[in-house]
């Protein structure tokens, strides 16, 4: 019970995360309401569990040469992955902005879900 909590919590503060993120900084990432940030961050879990350690696997040779930084674009890549799959209403501005609003996302995520699970 307290697992699925945890995992509610957890969707919640990214969703809050990334409708805060759209909000405060539109030049990053456009959301059109707190329903759609709730369901990009559905959306991102899912495919954060099954899509990406798959690219990171197949990744593994560039994050040995570039030092980890590849990893900051595979979670740009996820984003665009969402933002493809949602269509108008979760829309990434750009490659530069997708690398910052990941590093947002997962920073503030993490930090928010440090305190409250």
């Amino acid at each position: 019970m307290k697992k699925s909590k945890n995992l509610i919590i957890r969707w919640l503060i990214t969703g809050i995360t990334i409708f805060g993120i759209a909000y405060y900084l539109p030049s990053l990432i456009k959301v059109t309401s707190i329903t759609a940030a709730l369901i990009a961050s559905l959306l991102l879990a899912f495919i954060n569990a099954f899509v990406r350690p798959v690219v990171v696997f197949i990744t593994m040779p560039l994050k040995f040469l570039t030092l980890g930084m590849i990893t900051f674009v595979v979670n740009a890549l996820m984003l665009y992955l969402v933002s493809y799959l949602l269509g108008g209403s979760f829309i990434i501005m750009g490659v530069w902005q997708a690398i910052a609003a990941a590093f947002l996302i997962s920073l503030i995520s993490t930090f928010l879900s440090s305190f409250l699970t």
